[in-house]
C-alpha cells in the first residue's frame, strides 16, 4: 500500500491560515455629523478598510487634510458682527 499524500492537501500545509497583513476591514462605525464636507471625510476613512496597513497613511493623511479644510473654512465664514464698544467704561 502507497502511503501518498492526497492531491488536495499538497500546499495546504504551507499555507498560512490567515494573513495577518492582508487588508482587514475595521468595521469602526461612523456616525453623520449632519455636515456634508466632515462627512464625506470620514466616509473617505473607509477606503482604509480595503488597503494594506503601509497603505492606510495615504487616506489618513488625506482625510486630516480635508477636516483640517472644512474647520478652516468655518472660521472664514462671516459671522455676526461684533458688539458695538461700550462708551460706560468702569473708572477704578
Amino acid at each position: 500500500m502507497s502511503e501518498s499524500v492526497p492531491e488536495a492537501e499538497i500546499g495546504t500545509e504551507a499555507a498560512p491560515a490567515s494573513d495577518p497583513a492582508a487588508p482587514a476591514p475595521l468595521n469602526v462605525p461612523r456616525t453623520p455629523t449632519g455636515n456634508a464636507e466632515v462627512d464625506a471625510q470620514l466616509d473617505r476613512l473607509a477606503d482604509a478598510d480595503h488597503l494594506a496597513t503601509d497603505g492606510h497613511l495615504e487616506v489618513y493623511e488625506d482625510v486630516h487634510r480635508g477636516l483640517r479644510d472644512a474647520l478652516t473654512a468655518l472660521d472664514a465664514r462671516p459671522g455676526p458682527p461684533a458688539p458695538p464698544p461700550s462708551y460706560h467704561q468702569s473708572r477704578s
